[in-house]
Parts: structure tokens; sequence; C-alpha cells
């Protein structure tokens, strides 16, 4: 194994002088905790690394789920020169010095080279077009590595030779069990020593790490680093100790990248739901990351039209002016603007009808209906309008009963032709009332 990449791994630094994560990070398939809908024996990945076939690749997966370990286990378990790459400091000379080395490795000694590169979403179009050529004509097998959703952050011509494996966040149980692992390993662990970690004070820092692996075990190993030992030299981690030792987990929000389109997301569906509950707790979580107000009020208009409409028309005003408002004002009381208007809107009446009879209307359109103005409707201020025929025939609807009088408004090829269907529900069940009433009026005219 190469020295660059044991000083990726760290394995050329002392054991003792390692992290506890480090030294604990897996060298065979087997010692993976969890992932088992990827590492299942018959799952594509395990068959893969079992029997040294590496593809390209992309571990996706949110901090501390094991993408680094899983690329640790391939170098540990492959054939082939095995590179690495941090693509926060790393460039396209970087890469080209590596395809060069792969270049004459399969050449003169008719070996592959994979290449892990971490945080591989930090590449920029040309780097990614760097690799391109080279994973295209096998020089090189990539592994990457990203927290990002990689159909956003890697280049379609890319992603599209690379096959996507997605990691999911370990469980608490998982957590758990890499703990006790930690405290009875005897060659990476405090075997030797002898420590009780309590059941409160192991859930409570699985809890804290959320499914973060590296979180969990540092958190351990500065809990066996800082706790004195009684008198028989036993260490004892209580919950106190761990809550002491377990700093507040940093958010996982980035406003430019998946957490900030997944969490509005959430907060958009949870509101179209009638949950506001979950709309609220989506919002504290927006506000709390520094996400901008005015992104999260705009959000909130385009709701109170689109899923809410005229099921309840005020949805949309409260919305309008939970954006000045929450501008005008500023945070911190801007959230409870939004609070209010967010609560309101998860509980109002929901249709869309009127978006879908906006949808519709355009899809006619664009597959080429008449959209041609019937002759009675077009403007007649002018002069010699008769002549055209224009405004001939027109029903000013004031003069008649009830404002309404029965006569075509679309093109003479539709005429008849319906968009909006508002719901039995809220205002839109009056609107309903009216349009039926509408429809009465039409058939009697078409009976007589």
């Amino acid at each position: 194994m190469k020295n660059d990449q044991q000083n990726f791994f760290d394995l050329n630094k002392d054991t003792a002088m390692r992290p506890l994560a480090s030294r604990m990070r897996p060298t065979q398939i087997e010692d993976v905790v969890g992932q088992d809908h990827l590492l299942s024996e018959g799952k594509l990945l395990h068959r893969m690394i079992s029997a040294d076939k590496i593809s390209s690749m992309v571990l996706y997966g949110p901090p501390g789920s094991g993408k680094t370990t899983l690329a640790y286990v391939i170098s540990q378990s492959t054939n082939s020169e095995f590179e690495t790459l941090n693509a926060t400091t790393a460039g396209v000379k970087d890469i080209r010095a590596i395809v060069s080395k792969a270049e004459d490795n399969a050449r003169l000694y008719r070996k592959k080279t994979i290449l892990f590169i971490d945080e591989i979403h930090r590449f920029n179009t040309a780097q990614q077009d760097a690799l391109l050529p080279y994973v295209e004509d096998g020089i090189v097998t990539i592994i990457g590595a990203t927290t990002e959703n990689p159909y956003f952050e890697i280049n379609s011509p890319l992603i599209s030779r690379l096959t996507v494996f997605t990691l999911k966040m370990l469980a608490d149980s998982d957590i758990i069990k890499l703990l006790h692992r930690a405290l009875s390993d005897e060659k990476a662990g405090y075997s030797t020593m002898d420590i009780q970690l309590n059941e409160d004070a192991a859930g409570h820092i699985a809890r804290i790490a959320a499914g973060d692996a590296r979180s969990a075990l540092n958190a351990l190993e500065l809990a066996v680093l800082t706790t004195k030992p009684d008198k028989t030299g036993k260490i004892t981690i209580d919950l106190d100790i761990a809550q002491d030792c377990v700093q507040q987990r940093a958010m996982r929000y980035d406003k430019d990248r998946d957490n900030h389109y997944d969490t509005i997301s959430a907060f958009i569906k949870s509101m179209r739901g009638s949950d506001p509950h979950a709309a609220v707790f989506y919002l504290a979580k927006m506000i709390l990351a520094g996400e901008d107000v005015k992104f999260i009020a705009r959000r909130m208009m385009i709701l109170a039209s689109e899923d809410i409409g005229n099921a309840d028309p005020y949805a949309l005003t409260l919305a309008v002016s939970a954006f000045h408002a929450s501008h005008a004002i500023g945070l911190p009381e801007a959230q409870l603007i939004l609070a209010q208007t967010a609560t309101y809107l998860a509980c109002a009446p929901k249709s869309n009808a009127s978006t879908m009879a906006i949808g519709a209307a355009q899809a006619d359109i664009k597959g080429g209906i008449d959209t041609l103005v019937p002759l009675h409707l077009r403007d007649s201020h002018y002069m010699s309008k008769e002549k055209l025929g224009h405004g001939v025939g027109y029903k000013y609807a004031h003069n008649y009963e009830d404002g309404y009088v029965a006569q075509s408004y679309l093109p003479d090829s539709i005429k008849n032709k319906k968009y909006y269907f508002p719901k039995d529900i809220g205002e839109e069940k009056r609107l309903k009332a009216i349009l039926d009433h509408i429809d009465t009026i039409k058939e009697k005219k078409e009976e007589g």
C-alpha cells in the first residue's frame, strides 16, 4: 500500500496516537455495521468487493455513515493499485498525475488502478470533465464519496458512468453496537481497561450522534480520557458524563445543497398534508439554520394558491402579508409571523382546482388547439368594427337577471370545454354551487 494512501487513512501513525474512530475502522466487509441493504451477502456491492470486481461508483450518504470505511475495506480487499484524493484540495494537475501512474500500471504491470475521491461533489465542472475520458476508457476506476445528492452535484456525462450506492444513516442500535465493540476490542479499543458504559449514557450518545458513527466514537473517547477511575480503577460513564462529553450536533443544513431542498420540500408537503405540527418543526429547522425568511415566505405564497386556492382565498392574503411583514421586521420576531402563517396554511381547506385548471388549459394550447377569440368577444372600441363582425352579438351580462346570460366564451372548437372543477370544500363549495346554477341556466336555454 502506498504512503499517500496510508496518509489518507491515517495508517502510518502509531496506533495509540490515532483517534478511536480511525482505529476502529473495519478492514473487512463482515465487520461493517449497518448498510445491510448494500452489504448483505448476495447484494451487488458485497459481490463486487468479495470478487474484487470493482466498477466506478459513488458512495452517497450522510456524515459518519461509512463511506470512507467502505473505501478502506475495498483498499484492503483489492489487488488493484489504490490511490486517494480529497476534492477540497486536489486539482486537475493531481488527477493527471494519478492517471499517468495508472497508465504505467496498466501498461507495465497489467494492473488496474482504483481512485478514491473524497467529497467528489466539490470538484468543479472542469475537474469532473478531466476525469470523464479516463473513466470511459477504464484507465482508472473511480470511487467517489459525497454527502450531497450526486445527481445534482456530478455532471450528467460522468454520473451516467458511475453506479450510485446510497448509504443510510446508522440506526441508534448500530451506534450502540459500535460503542460496545470499541470497549471490548483488544487491538484498537479499550479491552484492557475496566470501563462501564451505562445504558442510558450509550443511548444518549447514539441519539445525539444522529447516525454519525465517527461522532459517537469521538464522544466515547472523550468520555474515557476525561473520566477519573474510582479506587478500584473502574471508569463509569453515566448519563451526566455522556451529556458533558457529547457536543451539540451541528444541524445538517446547507442552504445551497440537499438539506435546503429536502427541508423546504418537507415543509411544503407538511402544509399541503394539513399537518401544522410537522410544518412548524421544519420551519423551526430552517430558521435555526439561518434560512432567508423571504425564501420561506415566498414558498408559502406559492402554496396558498397552488394547494389551497379558492377553498380559502384568505390564505393567499395572509401569505402575502407574512412576506411583507417578516421582511420588514426581520428575525427573531419574524419567526412568529411565519409560524402563524404556516400553521394557518396547514389547517386551511385544500384545493388544487385552479392549479389543475391552468395546467389543463396550457396543455391544450401547447397541443395546438384553436385559440382564436370568437368574433362577439373581440375588441369593438373602434370605428368600422361592424364590418369585421367584432363585438357583434355580444351580450352584456349586467343587463340580465342574476348578472348572467348564457353565451359562449371559448373558441368555437372547444366552446363546451371545462377546466375549473371546484371542490366541495371550504369557500370553493360556494363557488361550485354558483357554477352548478350557471350550468342549469345553460341547460334550460339549450332545451328551449
